[in-house]
């Protein structure tokens, strides 16, 4: 994208790990088994996005492409539960979709006020004192903290405007926005003048506006990403009304009506439905051209049935009505168009679940794979009896114990976990 407009980068979103629990025991003068007393750890921060109306660009990700938001505090003793982590708020323009970078999923359309998280932070893990029971008085293992939700996705600013202002380059789009409201495009006599789309706030009353959009670069094979086209035509999606503005004058040495049809088959090819919202053809530079022409494409409009207009941007000629008659159309259209997050299956959070995988790599050795299981192992004393026994019986309910008997474990067989091996006795 030209200039410092960016409206689509990918970056990359880390909630925070919950803390862990502790491992703890009350020590107290007179007091005779205290007993445990680890605290839970706390909650690992999530990441929250929120739409912040003096953002207009999403430059500022260009340069930070990694949001890591803080981990949760580890339990401490005396059953104090560690602090949770503040949650990572990430501001940005209203009107941005959030997309799953490996399905290309929307996850979210950050356009209301409330704030959206998009990455839970891990849940704090358990204390020891947790884990106390008449016949296991002194567990000396805690439950680590959960991790955080972590992935890619890209950032993707689809402006929110009204109302859409298409057509060739060169055809008066930036002059007639900036007649209409207090926008301040660059404006010269030349394609591509605009390089970035450019919004304005019509008034139209003491209390009725309506925000409209300079949509540049649309030529022929936009959609297919020829010019500058394919990068802004996601921005019309959004609009609900389409002003169709033709040079009638035919200065540039172009048919009007066949650039009419040319853009239009360009929305077709980017989207169907886009292609069908309303159009109020605006027949520019009629200053400049002959009754003939005018009167051509007002009968092909007519045809059509589009509404039409003849106006010149340059010298205001027809557009005192304008504002009018946009008003009144819009009332009869739906609200801005709001992109509905597509549903994504929860994916499980770690620790949930009790799945595993045992693969037999050598003879006598089996590795078992089970991430929730390794979680487990690192929070236990494997010095210790009892922690060992919450271990083994960890094995027993998950069916991994009798997984290795159908695969053909024998004794003293080396049984992988992670780190740790083990070997096998019945």
């Amino acid at each position: 994208m030209a200039g410092n407009f960016v409206d689509i980068v990918k970056i990359y979103i880390q909630s925070g790990k919950g803390g862990d629990g502790s491992v703890s025991f009350h020590r107290e003068k007179f007091v005779a088994a205290g007993g445990p007393d680890g605290g839970d750890g706390g909650r690992g921060g999530s990441v929250v996005f929120v739409a912040d109306d003096n953002l207009s660009t999403l430059l500022d990700f260009r340069y930070k492409r990694k949001y890591q938001a803080q981990d949760g505090e580890k339990g401490g003793a005396g059953r104090c539960t560690g602090k949770n982590a503040p949650d990572l708020v990430i501001r940005v323009p209203r009107g941005t979709l959030v997309k799953d970078a490996e399905t290309g999923r929307i996850m979210a359309d950050i356009s209301g006020d409330e704030p959206v998280v998009l990455a839970r932070g891990g849940k704090g893990g358990w204390g020891n004192v947790h884990f106390a029971s008449p016949t296991r008085q002194i567990p000396k293992f805690a439950k680590p903290g959960l991790p955080g939700e972590g992935r890619w996705v890209w950032l993707e600013l689809k402006l929110i405007a009204d109302v859409g202002l298409i057509g060739f380059p060169n055809v008066g789009k930036s002059t007639l926005i900036s007649v209409l409201s207090a926008a301040k495009p660059k404006i010269a006599n030349y394609h591509f003048t605009t390089l970035t789309p450019v919004l304005g706030v019509v008034k139209v009353g003491p209390e009725q506006s309506f925000v409209a959009a300079d949509i540049p670069g649309l030529i022929e094979g936009a959609s297919e990403g020829v010019g500058l086209g394919h990068d802004f035509l996601r921005h019309v999606e959004r609009c609900r009304l389409l002003l169709h503005l033709v040079d009638v004058s035919g200065s540039e040495g172009r048919d009007p009506i066949e650039d009419f049809e040319t853009i239009n088959r360009e929305l077709e090819k980017f989207s169907p439905e886009l292609a069908a919202r309303p159009q109020i053809l605006l027949a520019n530079k009629c200053d400049a051209a002959t009754p003939e022409q005018i009167e051509a494409v007002r009968a092909f409009a007519q045809e059509k049935g589009y509404l039409f207009r003849a106006i010149s941007a340059a010298t205001r000629q027809g557009l005192e009505e304008l504002p009018g008659l946009i008003w009144n159309q819009l009332q009869q259209l739906p609200p801005v168009p709001q992109f509905q997050p597509e549903f994504l299956p929860p994916e499980p959070q770690a620790g949930e679940g009790r799945a595993f995988t045992i693969t037999h790599p050598e003879p006598h050795v089996f590795e078992v794979e089970a991430p929730w299981l390794e979680r487990i192992l690192a929070g236990s004393d494997v010095e210790d009896y009892e922690s060992l026994q919450y271990f083994q019986r960890q094995l027993g309910e998950s069916g991994i114990l009798d997984e290795l008997v159908r695969q053909g474990v024998e004794e003293e067989d080396t049984i992988r976990i992670g780190e740790y091996e083990f070997d096998y006795i019945f």
